[in-house]
């Protein structure tokens, strides 16, 4: 178990305008994970800055009824929730998802404030990094994957890292389609 917090773990997510930055406090491996894993999340909360409210839950996709920009932050929100607290640490599935919903949190997304998604997602993100502080690289996860095998914190914040960029594509054609705005 690691002791104590590092500086990179601590969430940066601003909404009133994030600052974003994929430059480590310092360029050992873990400092550079943890930004570029904050700077994905920084990356989603900008994608929504200054969005009017009747985006939120737009579908413009006819075959992606679920693709919203409020369904992808829930989705964020949760896929990391699942992979840090539950999968990791073996804590509760808190997911709104069922078996009867298994995409509940497109679904919530969309008909929530985006404020409070977005605000859910920064929440979200202290708990996560106040776990991961915890743990070295090497450690593995308490549950495993399908395979069996129980993947190493590494391994599951370079997942979440992929995870989120694919999704910060969606939100940056999601967010052009509704206003026009173009992401960086």
């Amino acid at each position: 178990m690691r002791s104590g917090r590092c500086d990179p773990c601590a969430a940066r997510v601003s909404l009133a305008g994030v600052v974003r930055s994929d430059t480590p406090s310092t360029w050992d491996e873990r400092a550079t994970v943890l930004a570029m894993l904050q700077y994905t999340r920084d990356t989603a909360a900008e994608k929504c800055r200054d969005l009017d409210a009747h985006h939120t839950g737009a579908a413009p996709l006819a075959a992606s009824p679920l693709m919203t920009l409020g369904g992808v932050i829930s989705h964020m929100r949760w896929v990391e929730h699942s992979w840090i607290e539950n999968r990791f640490v073996d804590g509760p599935d808190l997911g709104p998802w069922t078996d009867e919903s298994p995409d509940q949190e497109f679904i919530d997304g969309a008909s929530n404030p985006l404020d409070q998604t977005l605000q859910d997602y920064v929440d979200q993100a202290q708990r996560s990094d106040a776990l991961i502080g915890r743990f070295e690289l090497d450690e593995r996860s308490a549950l495993p994957l399908g395979s069996g095998e129980h993947p190493t914190l590494r391994w599951v914040l370079l997942h979440l890292i992929e995870e989120n960029a694919r999704h910060n594509g969606h939100l940056d054609i999601l967010r052009e389609m509704a206003d026009g705005t173009l992401g960086d």
